[in-house]
């Protein structure tokens, strides 16, 4: 099982394929799993990395809420990419993920050739509804455990089409649910997602941002629409795709559109044919 030591703890990854580098960060309610349909894709002409979050098991659980923060998970990245002899990389995230990979590029532009947004932003418009939510979930999480973030999913509106396109999808990713630390998924809401800024607040920075960006979104992923079209106008090298009929995790309920389109925009960005 590889591991690797980075920032105080031991993070799970996996490597497929070999090429240039691209790095997939996975969402709160995933894991390295989320991106095995890319994994299959992408791993024929490129070497791809995928890795658990500290806090996924069987990367490393701290037990103290002070171990999870989203500068934290970011220096995780930028660590375990050293460890590995990464100088430059694409770098993918979906919603948690994204926030790593969004921010990574922000600190570290000169090892992000390009970067992937897949439903970013939540919290950063009803800004109210998101904190009150996300408190009543890390509670029940708390009090029920596990099968508290497992019903919160199967009734959030922004899943609801995942649920109802692919029910044997649905399935899988419910059961690797099942399979994550309760403790460490309560720590993660109050810690990360509660704390991180919004895409108002890093405003200034994703204007200087000149690393190539392709943003995705589903239509259905409420949150996340209004945040993603703001970043479409921030970053002078982003592009907006918005996948119909979709919601959060555009890479599972639409694999096949989700990794041309990505595709396309790798190719564009190595080809240096990526529009400023």
């Amino acid at each position: 099982m590889p591991t690797a030591r980075v920032n105080g703890v031991d993070l799970y990854y996996e490597e497929t394929g070999q090429g240039f580098p691209l790095v997939w960060s996975h969402e709160f309610g995933g894991d390295h799993r989320s991106w095995e349909q890319q994994v299959r894709y992408f791993g024929r002409r490129y070497r791809v990395v995928t890795y658990n979050h500290r806090g996924y098991p069987p990367s490393e659980v701290p037990k103290d809420a002070n171990g999870y923060s989203q500068e934290t998970l970011i220096e995780d990245l930028h660590q375990l990419l050293r460890q590995l002899g990464i100088g430059q990389a694409h770098i993918a995230g979906c919603s948690m993920g994204v926030n790593v990979a969004l921010n990574f590029a922000l600190a570290h532009p000169a090892m992000t050739k390009s970067v992937v947004v897949v439903g970013g932003g939540a919290g950063s418009v009803e800004r109210d509804t998101f904190v009150s939510r996300q408190r009543a979930t890390a509670e029940a999480i708390e009090r029920e455990g596990i099968e508290a973030l497992v019903r919160n999913f199967a009734s959030n509106p922004t899943r609801r089409s995942f649920r109802l396109k692919d029910p044997r999808g649905w399935d899988e990713f419910v059961g690797y649910v099942r399979e994550h630390s309760a403790p460490a998924c309560a720590h993660l809401i109050r810690g990360v997602m509660l704390r991180r800024p919004t895409v108002e607040e890093i405003e200034p920075r994703l204007r200087e941002l000149r690393v190539p960006a392709l943003i995705v979104v589903g239509d259905e992923d409420e949150p996340c629409v209004e945040p993603s079209l703001m970043m479409r106008q921030l970053i002078p090298g982003a592009g907006l795709l918005v996948v119909p009929r979709t919601g959060h995790t555009v890479n599972l309920e639409e694999p096949g559109l989700f990794n041309l389109h990505v595709a396309e925009f790798l190719a564009a960005v190595e080809q240096n044919r990526w529009a400023p």
